[in-house]
């Protein structure tokens, strides 16, 4: 594959650094004192993202995630999404490329109707709302989505849901008008036919939003929050795709969004970095500069050489994608997510040991980054169901000599 990007991802690579560099960071203090001045526990939503969205729009920054709308390949965002991931809180929702709403926007456009379309993907599309994904479970290993115990019950025209879930991100805030709720409709059916998704509007009887989890002691502004479904009803029109295809499309959901998690990742790690370098260089210890000093020199080069090989490989994963699809990529798209969060994790880790105290407060980006970074090993499948799934394909690969 060509490495270097292409004229269209230069040219859309530049306006975002631009961008970036007079509108987003800029921007952060703002969104970060409007909303330290609330409480983090308020939902609120910062004006200076509808500022910023309405800015983005004006550059041709909307909606570049997915190839039909950005007019872009999965190798030629997967840039794009690196320098996003300068400022993961702001620059993904204030360009509409945030999760969880790409995936579920990906998701109505793959396996919704047009009436769905019309009432959910749309207003997604225009950033007029938000959306939540409700798969995890707290009383079960929902990484093995097998164990899902929320039902679904079909009841005449309608469709009858209880459950449990939590970690659905995006639901504290009042713009989440829309949540994709994976449960069971036939629990007695093949293993990968007993789950269904269906849709459920925030303000339908019986949804429950019982609480919002912090993250490392952080209130993220959108929220990861608990719900409880007690005899929830939605027409049976609100199904997507159809029963039994709730595992299908959450392997189908998952390819492009994991892409777009890791590059994120690494541009987290490489601004890390850049803090890294600019404190080296500014502080002395011992009689001389940081950057001076054996092991910081080390921490700086091997941050450098592990960046650049998680890099290469999800840009080798996203061409993949782009030429055979996810399943022609399934075992390199499990390896960059337990690859690049694993990276971004040891240099912003480095980063904060050379930033001392201020490492660990909230007077630089490290600390959130770092909770960020953690997490990611978690969401989207936790590292140990992605080795697993790479180990097995490695264990049936054929060998070219053995001895």
């Amino acid at each position: 594959m060509d490495f270097a990007l292409s004229a269209r991802a230069e040219d859309v690579c530049g306006r975002m650094w631009d961008f970036m560099r007079e509108q987003v960071f800029p921007a952060e203090p703002v969104y970060e004192e409007w909303r330290a001045a609330r409480g983090h526990d308020d939902h609120g939503h910062p004006p200076v993202l509808e500022d910023l969205k309405k800015e983005a729009r004006a550059r041709g920054l909307w909606n570049l995630f997915h190839h039909e709308l950005g007019g872009m390949t999965n190798l030629e965002y997967a840039s794009v999404a690196e320098i996003m991931g300068w400022s993961p809180t702001i620059a993904p929702e204030a360009t509409n490329c945030g999760a969880p709403d790409t995936g579920n926007m990906e998701t109505l456009m793959l396996f919704g109707t047009p009436e769905q379309k019309q009432r959910w993907l749309d207003p997604l599309l225009e950033g007029e709302i938000r959306s939540g994904f409700a798969m995890t479970e707290p009383d079960v290993a929902s990484s093995d989505a097998r164990n899902i115990q929320t039902s679904i019950v079909r009841d005449g025209d309608e469709y009858v849901i209880n459950g449990r879930k939590w970690w659905t991100s995006g639901a504290a805030d009042e713009r989440c008008q829309i949540f994709i709720v994976m449960g069971k409709t036939d629990p007695e059916g093949a293993p990968h036919r007993q789950q269904s998704m269906v849709l459920v509007p925030r303000d339908t009887p019986g949804l429950e939003i019982v609480r919002h989890l912090p993250v490392f002691g952080y209130q993220d502004q959108h929220g990861h929050s608990e719900l409880r479904f007690t005899d929830v009803r939605v027409p049976v029109s609100n199904i997507l795709s159809g029963e039994g295809d709730g595992f299908m499309i959450a392997q189908a959901r998952l390819g492009p969004g994991r892409i777009h998690h890791c590059m994120r990742a690494i541009g987290m790690a490489e601004r890390a970095l850049a803090l890294m370098v600019d404190r080296t260089q500014k502080r002395v210890a011992f009689g001389r500069p940081l950057a001076d000093q054996g092991t910081v020199r080390e921490a700086i080069a091997l941050s450098r050489i592990e960046i650049d090989q998680a890099r290469l490989y999800v840009l080798k994963t996203a061409d993949l994608i782009d030429k055979y699809g996810a399943k022609g990529a399934r075992t390199e798209i499990s390896a960059i997510k337990v690859a690049a969060p694993r990276v971004a994790l040891d240099v912003i880790d480095r980063a904060i040991q050379v930033h001392g105290g201020a490492g660990v407060s909230n007077d630089t980006v490290l600390a959130r980054f770092y909770a960020s970074a953690r997490t990611l090993r978690i969401v989207d499948g936790p590292d140990a169901v992605h080795i697993r799934g790479v180990a097995k394909e490695e264990l049936a690969r054929e060998r070219p000599y053995v001895g």
